[in-house]
């Protein structure tokens, strides 16, 4: 090679890595967060959440984002709160920290309650793929978003399950002392009794039990016909399957924190008597479902469980916002979220006054042979 080639390609070489760094310079990259617990009992949720919001991150990035004439990259701050509302709180200080310009999270209503009045403060849109407890948007917060139906739709839907299928007249109810649990536990409380039940029990355990002989027993003396867990699937599962070996008859009933693939393997062949509902619609009842199935399963190698759906369409929100307001300041697209009216994989996506997603839908579902089986797709 002669000194001119030589040259030459020096000269090529500079004149491509000083496009490669102006290519770079404009980009701008923006960053939102993803609050759930990833290790843990529900790790297998918390996680569900995160590649769900991933998974958008990923193909609005592969698409091309375009704000007010600048190239947007996303790029996902994931964070763990191990459900736990006191770190909740400390994992939200940092994502303000890290100028997220929005947060999709949190998975549990006591984290995403406790967590609301950082982002409030700072002004940052939160939008919660799964949280349910109704006081999540009732704290008068503009920054309080969820997607799902609230356990004020959900327990109602359960309570006339247990009143009109499976008849009952007696019903014990069980509640992990969370917010979560706790919260939808009084709703299907304040409903069978509505409708003419009477609860002949009502216990409290922790969102750490795996022991309950001594609650079931107590429970196993006022022969209930339904019993309702309001918890979550690590300790749903130990839980059903203990009423199993104590020889209760009764059916169990769950919100959607137990109606996972996970509790089949923690409750065993007694995961046949529970009933429980998903506070949105199953994958097979959207349009793009079975897509997003099978891109999610390439992705991440593992079967959708319950809300990655709907923290996939989170992001998609905050990304219309984005457009709506031509910017990326997190002021303006807090601003922008309140009108949004956005066709998601999981429906058609409005917010009332309060931040509560419009015509929410229920799932309920059953448990046959050990496989998760579709029963009833409802409006509440």
């Amino acid at each position: 090679m002669n000194s001119y080639m030589k040259h030459g390609f020096a000269v090529a070489a500079l004149s491509a890595a000083c496009n490669a760094a102006f290519a770079a310079d404009d980009i701008t990259v923006i960053k939102i967060g993803s609050a759930a617990p990833t290790t843990g009992a529900i790790a297998n949720l918390g996680k569900e959440n995160e590649n769900g919001a991933r998974l958008a991150v990923e193909d609005v990035n592969r698409r091309g984002l375009v704000i007010n004439g600048k190239k947007i990259k996303l790029e996902l701050d994931a964070v763990d709160d191990q459900a736990d509302p006191r770190q909740g709180t400390q994992v939200a200080q940092r994502l303000v920290d890290d100028g997220v310009v929005a947060v999709v999270g949190h998975l549990n209503s006591g984290v995403s309650i406790a967590a609301s009045r950082i982002y409030h403060d700072a002004q940052i849109l939160q939008i919660s793929p799964d949280s349910t407890n109704p006081k999540f948007t009732q704290q008068g917060f503009n920054t309080t978003y969820r997607l799902v139906a609230t356990d004020a739709q959900q327990s109602p839907v359960l309570a006339h399950y247990a009143l009109e299928t499976l008849k009952a007249k007696k019903v014990a109810i069980v509640d992990d002392s969370t917010a979560y649990g706790q919260g939808l536990a009084d709703q299907f409380s304040s409903a069978v009794k509505s409708g003419g039940a009477t609860v002949v029990a009502r216990e409290a355990t922790n969102d750490k039990t795996i022991d309950f002989k001594g609650v079931i027993t107590k429970i196993k003396g006022q022969s209930p016909d339904v019993i309702f867990y309001g918890g979550m699937d690590a300790t749903a599962g130990p839980f059903i399957k203990q009423v199993a070996q104590l020889g209760l008859n009764a059916k169990v009933l769950g919100g959607d924190g137990t109606c996972s693939d996970e509790v089949i393997a923690l409750a065993g062949p007694a995961v046949d008597r529970l009933v429980c509902s998903i506070a949105g619609l199953p994958l097979s009842r959207m349009k793009a479902g079975p897509a997003f199935e099978k891109e999610y399963q390439q992705r991440f190698g593992m079967p959708v469980q319950i809300y990655a759906p709907y923290a996939y369409d989170a992001v998609m929100v905050i990304v219309d916002a984005m457009k709506k307001s031509g910017s990326t300041d997190h002021a303006k697209i807090l601003a922008a979220a309140s009108a949004t009216d956005y066709q998601g994989l999981t429906g058609q996506i409005q917010f009332d006054d309060k931040g509560d997603v419009r015509s929410p839908r229920l799932t309920l579902y059953g448990y046959k042979d050990g496989k998760k089986t579709l029963l009833t797709t409802m409006t509440p």
